[in-house]
């Protein structure tokens, strides 16, 4: 029978050196655990000494705490529990009074009929910090608002008196059947979109004919992810400075014979500042860090939130490099694609290295700010080294809301589109969301390939669908002077 715990006695373990939570009714020391929180020492902190219950629940899944039952030294005995203790561990209450006609209903699924509309009711019900998350961007958000506006500069050439009463949008991507050229990019925390988390995305997506691609970050294991996922899935890496926890995943991720390819991320080796996030406090009304130092006991004070972007990112290893791929080929035989190319030096550097794919992103903006927009490196690739679309598969995301947006990167080479936001955002509605975002873009996608005169979409699709002099002008002007360097590099891989 497992140790009984007081309250008096959990709240005297509240030290830099000497930490116990309580989560679902057991205790835990995690004072080695929290230097190595994958979501950072901080969230630890706060909760040192305290019930941690509500605010592990609401992002993670149940089971993934079982990693550290080693760590259990008893369980709560609910008989110590006090007022004091129970108000400490309860959110705080708003104190402002709303009436029933003021509170936001979500729209019936059939009032939504675009991808924004999504976002629209996203940003009514989100909480402010699940809002923040989601919505923002790093520093003045100006990469994740030209990343969509830059669509705009490219236009359609259709061609008519076409017999366009057939269309055909299917296509295959490592392995996996695609009804539409659509994949669900990456988006962590899922469970502040919906109370499943990512376990809807997994069920719609395969229910709709198209593929997720499974995030590193996710609220639930991978194992839970993929116990929901019919037949295929992506995953994609960031690779943990301690590479004994990657290579675990990427052995768990082949085992189960459902995740068909491994997307590594590069663009993010250091987390970026994403303001919208870092101003939403952890606790309305509470400190950051709730340790007390134990140099002369004395409390750490206040200390502003990271956001929790950045408190997620701690484990991401900075090294990564080129010469990585050797490594990552010896503990898998997946197809291993390289997330994060964002000029086309690196496109070739990549083929030469011997990935099987890239994915042209700079992380929905959220990477550096003021990086180019993703469509515009791929026009760049095409006009610079086009010879990468016959040796490796060509991905591309941030910023596709319309199918007009997907046909115009097939017609300059791309194999398939992510969509990230726009998923998490209308995983708002779990399953049924999911499912009805992609019946919404797939309509589209349609539409756009018949009205540009295109009867199947990967055999027709050609540059000379659509007009890029709006983009043209800004292709880099000195390539044939970084593409010397390039060379240089790749001829030591």
């Amino acid at each position: 029978m497992a140790k009984l715990i007081s309250t008096q006695e959990i709240a005297n373990h509240a030290h830099e050196n000497d930490i116990w939570i309580v989560v679902n009714g057991k205790v835990y020391d995690v004072t080695k655990f929290a230097r190595d929180h994958p979501g950072g020492a901080e969230i630890i902190y706060h909760f040192a000494g305290r019930d941690a219950s509500q605010k592990y629940n609401s992002a993670h899944s149940p089971s993934l705490i079982k990693d550290i039952d080693d760590s259990i030294v008893g369980s709560l005995d609910t008989t110590t529990i006090t007022e004091e203790w129970r108000g400490q561990n309860e959110p705080p209450k708003s104190t402002t009074t709303i009436s029933k006609s003021q509170v936001y209903q979500n729209p019936p699924l059939d009032d939504i009929i675009n991808l924004d509309d999504f976002e629209a009711v996203a940003k009514n019900t989100f909480s402010p910090k699940s809002w923040a998350y989601h919505s923002g961007a790093a520093n003045d958000c100006f990469t994740r608002d030209e990343n969509r506006d830059f669509f705009r500069r490219i236009w359609l050439r259709p061609a008519i008196m076409r017999d366009v009463s057939r269309v055909k949008t299917q296509s295959s991507l490592f392995g996996c059947k695609l009804d539409i050229p659509v994949f669900v990019a990456p988006v962590g925390a899922a469970k502040m979109s919906h109370e499943e988390g990512e376990l809807p995305l997994a069920r719609g997506a395969a229910s709709s004919g198209i593929i997720h691609c499974i995030s590193t970050m996710a609220s639930y294991s991978l194992a839970e992810i993929l116990d929901q996922t019919p037949t295929q899935a992506f995953y994609q890496l960031y690779i943990n400075r301690d590479r004994s926890k990657t290579e675990a995943l990427v052995r768990l991720a082949e085992k189960t014979g459902k995740v068909k390819a491994l997307f590594v991320t590069a663009d993010l080796p250091v987390m970026s500042k994403r303001e919208a996030d870092e101003r939403i406090k952890l606790d309305e009304g509470t400190q950051w860090i709730n340790v007390a130092k134990d140099n002369n006991n004395s409390p750490t004070g206040k200390k502003k939130s990271a956001g929790l972007a950045k408190a997620n990112s701690s484990f991401i290893d900075s090294t990564l490099n080129w010469d990585d791929l050797r490594w990552l080929r010896s503990i898998s035989k997946l197809p291993i694609v390289l997330k994060g190319v964002q000029r086309a030096e690196d496109a070739r550097l990549a083929m030469r290295a011997g990935f099987d794919g890239i994915v042209i992103s700079n992380h929905g903006g959220r990477a550096a700010d003021t990086t180019p927009p993703t469509i515009l490196v791929l026009l760049e690739i095409h006009r610079y080294c086009p010879e990468v679309f016959g040796k490796m598969k060509v991905l591309v995301d941030g910023g596709f809301r319309r199918g007009s947006d997907i046909v115009k990167a097939i017609c300059l080479g791309a194999s398939a589109v992510g969509l990230g936001r726009s998923f998490a955002y209308a995983l708002n509605y779990g399953q049924d969301g999911v499912e009805h975002a992609v019946s919404l873009i797939k309509e589209e996608i349609e539409t756009a390939t018949q009205l540009v005169g295109m009867t199947d979409l990967f055999h027709d699709a050609s540059p000379s669908y659509i007009n890029t002099a709006g983009l043209d002008h800004l292709l880099p002007s000195n390539y044939d002077v970084t593409i010397k360097d390039s060379m240089r590099r790749s001829n030591k891989l």
